[in-house]
């Protein structure tokens, strides 16, 4: 009996999982094709090898040995077409590789809005292991570099700046929005990132939009330019970080139904026979919940991999997140949220807000305004425990009991001063 081949295009964390759960429980042939790197690595610790608290080789979970050992393929190469009509994959090379069952597990790539000047040298995102090797050699160190301008106002921006910071290098931060990130954040979280950003001596430009990247006679960065003012910002290097979007551009030639992303049923089918589609790249037709279509979350990349195992070793599954979740680091400050907490006030439902003199720490409570039902919560500075929280957002807990109880949420007890108390009193009032 031929042996079953599986081939996925993508060797990142959901391809990565999708392949080690299928070696568990079966003896198929898997392929990981990948254009990027060799091997897998944690994607989001770039930014600790650039920091100098890692070294490329410590953001490797597997040693190099392991993939041999457990008999998964490696090859890199970059894939340029799929007929999935005759099961075959067109590689840069030219080569013809055929599969049994093929997974699309090709992630994000950073978002570009034609900009004049984007895709200059000294322009770069923050998302491939070419973005850190181009970042060392145009940022190493505030004499070659002497200012970056990132713009974009999310995660990877702040990411960004504070890397950037460890140098030295001057920055300014360009956010369209009104406060960081407050398309994600309600207000008053905004505005106490706006400040620790700040406060790192970060020049912050809020409601602020990029007009065009300037270059000098050899293409290279040399400043930027502001929409409305049309101030010109000297710089060696502009990030560019306003979020990513599905890396499907070479998608596009073949018969697979494409939206923003790759369109998939709740088993992670595409509209092609034998064709699954994971991670960042994957679209839901129906979304679950309130949960976006496509999810460029880490850890829902890692459940689509081993829910997908199960289907292609015989136990067809479904795809079932669970309750909403995320995490992150601003600077000094992490944040965590549970279920749901929405940057705008949500009908039929009420908000709880504290926060500490410090202006570092705060809770941010979202709830049903009648039946009172805990519905999400943002925490920053203050570490919770996940397991608490969702088994509260399972079992449908009051905001009352949620408040009344935060003690056994505290994920710190022991090293970090309690706040509970003084919570309950706000909430109280």
């Amino acid at each position: 009996m031929k042996q079953e081949h599986i081939v996925i295009i993508g060797n990142g964390i959901s391809g990565v999982t999708l392949a080690r759960h299928v070696r568990k429980l079966s003896d198929k042939r898997i392929t990981l094709i990948s254009s990027e790197s060799e091997h897998f690595f944690s994607r989001t610790a770039l930014m600790y090898v650039y920091m100098g608290h890692m070294k490329w080789n410590h953001l490797k979970p597997y040693e190099d040995h392991f993939w041999g050992k457990n008999r998964l393929e490696l090859k890199q190469a970059h894939v340029e077409h799929i007929d999935a009509e005759h099961k075959q994959l067109t590689l840069d090379s030219g080569e013809l590789f055929s599969y049994d069952k093929l997974v699309i597990a090709c992630g994000s790539k950073p978002n570009k809005f034609g900009w004049p000047g984007q895709d200059a040298e000294g322009v770069l995102g923050l998302y491939s292991k070419q973005d850190l090797e181009q970042l060392e050699a145009w940022a190493p160190n505030n004499q070659v570099c002497k200012r970056a301008v990132i713009v974009g106002g999310g995660l990877i921006g702040i990411e960004l700046a504070e890397m950037l910071a460890t140098r030295n290098i001057p920055v300014t931060f360009l956010v369209r929005e009104a406060h960081f990130w407050n398309n994600v954040l309600p207000v008053e979280e905004a505005k106490l990132i706006d400040r620790h950003i700040r406060e790192h001596h970060i020049d912050l430009r809020l409601s602020t939009n990029l007009d065009e990247i300037i270059t000098d006679e050899i293409g290279k960065v040399k400043a930027v330019k502001i929409q409305d003012t049309g101030e010109i910002l000297d710089c060696n290097l502009v990030g560019l970080t306003p979020g990513v979007s599905p890396n499907i551009e070479f998608l596009k030639s073949s018969t697979i139904e494409l939206n923003r992303g790759v369109l998939v049923n709740r088993m992670l089918e595409t509209s092609a026979s034998d064709v699954y589609a994971i991670g960042d790249c994957a679209e839901q037709r129906e979304p679950i919940g309130k949960r976006p279509p496509v999810e460029a979350v880490w850890y829902t990349g890692r459940m689509m991999g081993e829910t997908l195992a199960q289907t292609l070793c015989g136990n067809p599954m479904e795809y079932k997140p669970g309750h909403w979740f995320n995490s992150a680091k601003f600077f000094d400050i992490e944040y965590q949220t549970y279920g749901w907490v929405f940057p705008q006030p949500e009908e039929g439902h009420s908000d709880f807000y504290w926060e500490h003199e410090d202006g570092k720490k705060c809770i941010h409570i979202h709830f049903e305004s009648d039946s009172r039902i805990f519905k999400g919560i943002n925490t920053f500075g203050i570490r919770m425990r996940h397991e608490v929280f969702d088994h509260w957002l399972t079992q449908k807990a009051t905001v009352d009991e949620v408040i009344r109880n935060l003690k056994k949420a505290n994920f710190d007890p022991e090293f970090f001063e309690r706040y509970e108390n003084e919570m309950l009193e706000a909430f109280n009032k």
